[in-house]
């Protein structure tokens, strides 16, 4: 297939842009190295295949350029990871994440119906869900409030995704990741925040009593999920959890990455944040059965493996 992934740099971008490749995809990317954490980083992401894709450094805010490139790749499909991620800085910075999550989606929306690519793949967020009760998680669940600026931009993409679906006949599938984690995650995330200061010596910031918990997701399983998105052909719009259908406590994640380090962490007690959910659950019996979803990674497999990576990079570093 001839692919166009948004974000391709990023974390999740780069793992599956390596899976696309590996498996003889022509890939283009698109990734415009924003600082909301080190660029360097998702350059170096990108560094081991750039010999395989081709790489277009631009944001997707901007109409005229996407134009441009969807209409000269000429791509069957698009998978759209590239947002302002993050539930924190959207409270900070709430215009930022509507024009690039919203407005972005859109022009994506736009080229692909302008120049008939016949396939798109959002991700979308757990998120979404909000604040809503019924554990775990169904797609179907109604959702009545979200509670952050980057949740509210999430739904109204899904949104705008079903209705360029309906009026012009193009397949989207929409995909609720759930706190995804693994090698090259982004430093500014929980797991990987906390192994760097519990290595280093540092206090971690703990934010509530540690009871809330998530469904952490290893990317591994995560780009699975993806890659059936790429041959469902089931409804013309439909919307899929990806997570590993199993909780963990900030205590018990904690925990878990003392155990790997083998160093204990200091702990700062903060009060909850604002905009934070207190549980996070995919029920992923629709994934499993429609896109052969079949997670493998539990977060007591998935916390060493990250370690692993993380202390070979501590020692290519020096």
């Amino acid at each position: 297939m001839n692919i166009l992934v948004t974000g391709g740099a990023g974390f999740i971008g780069s793992h599956l842009v390596s899976r696309l490749a590996a498996e003889g995809h022509e890939v283009t990317v698109i990734d415009d190295f924003n600082d909301y954490y080190d660029p360097a980083i998702k350059r170096e992401n990108v560094r081991p295949f750039l010999d395989c894709i081709r790489l277009f450094e631009s944001d997707i805010r901007n109409a005229e350029e996407i134009m441009r490139i969807v209409r000269e790749g000429r791509f069957e499909v698009i998978i759209h990871l590239a947002a302002r991620a993050g539930v924190r800085p959207s409270i900070r910075e709430p215009r930022l994440y509507l024009e690039t999550n919203i407005t972005g989606t859109f022009n994506l929306l736009e080229a692909a119906r302008r120049f008939g690519v016949g396939r798109f793949l959002f991700a979308s967020s757990s998120s979404v869900y909000g604040l809503t009760k019924e554990v775990p998680f169904r797609e179907d669940a109604p959702i009545a409030q979200t509670i952050s600026p980057y949740a509210s931009t999430k739904i109204a993409c899904e949104q705008l995704c079903s209705s360029y679906s309906h009026l012009n006949r193009i397949r989207m599938v929409c995909l609720r990741f759930f706190t995804v984690y693994g090698p090259c995650q982004r430093p500014d995330l929980a797991i990987h925040q906390f192994t760097q200061k519990i290595y280093e010596g540092r206090p971690i910031d703990k934010f509530g009593d540690g009871s809330s918990r998530r469904d952490y997701t290893y990317v591994d399983d995560i780009i699975q999920g993806v890659m059936g998105g790429l041959t469902y052909e089931g409804p013309l719009f439909d919307i899929f959890n990806l997570g590993e259908s199993e909780t963990t406590s900030l205590n018990d994640l904690i925990a878990q990455i003392e155990a790997a380090l083998g160093r204990k962490a200091i702990i700062n007690h903060l009060p909850d944040q604002p905009g934070d959910v207190p549980l996070t659950c995919a029920d992923i019996t629709k994934a499993r059965r429609l896109l052969g979803y079949n997670p493998t990674t539990p977060i007591s497999k998935g916390i060493p493996l990250f370690v692993e990576w993380f202390l070979s990079c501590q020692k290519r570093n020096g």
